[in-house]
């Protein structure tokens, strides 16, 4: 039971900091209280809208999202002695992203 409630935290905390900036790339309005599997979706969604764009810097932020998800999901999945790790690097990836899209 701790290990779930310590994901929906963390995953509570990346949605506080990262859902405006996210959807503010994709002209969206941010939405509020995702649940784990949403902020992974929406990070999807961003993804891959930038993917479609012809700048560069747009296209290299997709990749940084790519990352992320994948991190994110693992994080999800993977034995809770890993979920830090990984989701720091999410977070790495995260922020990242939005420092290359603008």
């Amino acid at each position: 039971m701790a290990v779930q409630t310590t994901r929906t935290d963390t995953f509570t905390a990346l949605d506080s900091c990262f859902t405006s900036e996210l959807a503010v790339l994709i002209g969206s309005e941010p939405p509020r209280g995702l649940t784990p599997n949403r902020f992974i979706y929406l990070v999807e969604e961003v993804r891959d809208v930038l993917a479609g764009s012809s700048l560069g810097n747009f296209q290299d932020a997709s990749d940084h999202l790519d990352s992320a998800a994948a991190y994110l999901t693992a994080a999800l999945t993977e034995p809770a002695t890993d979920q830090a790790a990984l989701l720091a690097q999410a977070r790495i990836y995260l922020r990242g992203a939005i420092e290359t899209a603008n």
